[in-house]
């Protein structure tokens, strides 16, 4: 005997307009970002991939000589735009899409010339740049200052709850009144939603740097603090 939760699962609308049934699709396109009826970020991290990939391979057809400023260059204007075109809105958190995206990166560096690094990470720490699991978490919070610092046209209250100051059990994460509350999460789709993955990197930020006086302060602190 099917559950109740499997009949819901399986269960389909039809949606019409001006009396035409709309057409059921498995996947659309939003603004660039590639959605399927999962809601996961697979596809769209598989397509940003493969753009970028084929974009660092007509670079790399064109110069030979892959110095660390010219072709470093080049990759962070024209190949990782690609990799991190709206990710906020679909930052992958399984380890497959993770390094599908990274992959790219690390190919890109790779290519560099005169590194002395001899793992992925030390070539990054050679030319100051970060991985781009990193650069996400960065996204989300800079995100997140604009988000309550009223930077966006957007309401505070849609994506957050806030501690406040009103506290009757004081404790580490009621300690700072724009501290997030967080929300209880029962799938992985949901708990990595951003506006829930991005709660404990903000709360556990030093105080300092989420009172900045305004978003380059802000931008400045973060990337001394990652």
């Amino acid at each position: 005997m099917q559950s109740s939760t499997s009949r819901e699962t399986e269960q389909k609308f039809e949606y019409s307009m001006n009396g035409l049934v709309l057409e059921s699709v498995d996947k659309e396109r939003d603004i660039g970002v590639v959605v399927d009826n999962s809601l996961k970020p697979s596809l769209q991290c598989a397509e940003a991939a493969r753009r970028a990939t084929g974009v660092l391979t007509q670079i790399t057809m064109a110069f030979l000589y892959r110095d660390r400023v010219t072709f470093l260059r080049l990759y962070t204007q024209f190949v990782r735009c690609h990799l991190e075109f709206s990710v906020t809105a679909w930052s992958p958190w399984t380890a497959g899409d993770i390094d599908v995206l990274e992959k790219v990166q690390i190919k890109a560096i790779n290519l560099i010339t005169g590194l002395k690094g001899k793992s992925y990470m030390e070539k990054l720490q050679e030319l100051g740049i970060q991985s781009l699991e990193q650069r996400r978490v960065r996204f989300d919070l800079i995100q997140t200052f604009k988000i309550l610092r009223g930077y966006d046209n957007v309401e505070t209250g849609t994506w957050f709850t806030l501690v406040g100051s009103d506290v009757t059990r004081p404790t580490r994460m009621t300690s700072y009144k724009d501290n997030l509350v967080p929300k209880h999460s029962r799938t992985d789709l949901r708990r990595n939603f951003y506006s829930n993955r991005v709660v404990n990197l903000w709360n556990n930020l030093p105080v300092e740097i989420k009172d900045a006086k305004s978003l380059n302060i802000f931008k400045s602190l973060l990337d001394a603090h990652l």
